[in-house]
């Protein structure tokens, strides 16, 4: 990893797979070595605070390769005043709170530690949310027992309905992107960790991905409906193996609704022809694959990492 102006080894660069537990930092000549397994698909992070971030997908095409970081422009930094936009920062936060850790019990377990990193908008007209962050936020999550630093890239909620005066909010859209990198808290522990985990993940994005790769989704508990009545899944619903790759391609004949051990209902809908899953749960795109109730009620605080269950 070398400074790509003075061509100098850059040490603790922070190197992971995204929203994995898989990571490391390079030593004092820059060099890193990091293991994965072929069910890791996730893109490999470069992120340094004052560089751009690298992304790479194609890692497993290369090896012994030279990195170079450039510099972030700090020309291009934003300088953003308080300015009454009719919230105050304690209200914008606790709005943030709710919409990016969840309201769920693992969503209120959460602590983001470095809370004043956070830059917060809310645009009156268009009753929007907008949060932005310049260094990884770092989120405790006492439930699931994680450390998660997450380098957020975009983060926006439009509302509805929302009454400045009474404080009365009712959320349209939520949209967020980042990486993030999961390391287990260093007192980890255990017993409490692994049933809430097993919790977090059953009804899942993940666990339905998983299930839909493996077409085993009644045997995992999840009946599949088309306007109002029990349909066979495999009727609406064609995954396909994809040639030399360990991925599946998944298309929908129209959009349906899950429900999950007969109890937890989430709705799909699809506005793209295909997207692509692997026996992980790791799919994309993830724009034009879209999740409401259950499911698209789930957030930071309710996930777990792409490789939970992998090394079990």
């Amino acid at each position: 990893m070398l400074d790509k102006l003075t061509q100098q080894p850059i040490e603790t660069v922070s190197v992971y797979f995204d929203n994995t537990t898989i990571g490391t930092t390079t030593n004092d000549k820059g060099e890193f070595s990091i293991s994965y397994t072929d069910a890791v698909q996730s893109t490999l992070v470069i992120s340094y605070l004052g560089y751009n971030k690298v992304l790479i997908s194609d890692f497993r095409s290369k090896n012994n390769v030279v990195i170079e970081l450039v510099e972030a422009d700090n020309a291009l930094d934003e300088v953003y005043l308080e300015y009454d936009d009719g919230l105050t920062r304690r209200q914008k936060l606790r709005l943030f709170r709710k919409e990016f850790l969840g309201n769920s019990k693992f969503g209120k377990s959460c602590k983001i530690l470095n809370e004043d990193d956070l830059i917060l908008k809310y645009d009156k007209r268009k009753k929007d949310l907008y949060a932005s962050c310049k260094v990884p936020l770092k989120v405790l999550n006492k439930s699931l027992q994680y450390e998660i630093s997450y380098d957020l890239i975009d983060f926006e909620v439009n509302f509805k309905y929302a009454n400045l005066k009474t404080r009365e909010f009712t959320v349209n859209s939520v949209v967020y992107f980042g990486t993030s990198f999961y390391k287990e808290l260093e007192n980890f522990k255990k017993n409490k960790s692994i049933k809430n985990r097993e919790q977090a993940y059953s009804g899942s994005v993940q666990h339905f991905m998983r299930s839909l790769y493996n077409k085993n989704l009644k045997d995992e508990g999840y009946l599949i409906f088309y306007d109002g009545f029990v349909i066979n899944e495999w009727s609406y619903f064609t995954v396909e193996a994809v040639e030399n790759t360990d991925f599946k391609k998944v298309s929908l004949k129209e959009n349906v609704s899950i429900l999950y051990d007969k109890d937890f209902q989430s709705e799909l809908q699809l506005e793209i022809d295909e997207f692509f899953i692997d026996t992980y749960g790791n799919y994309a795109p993830i724009i034009g694959v879209y999740f409401s109730g259950v499911m698209g009620n789930q957030r930071v605080g309710d996930t777990l990492p792409l490789d939970y269950g992998l090394y079990d």
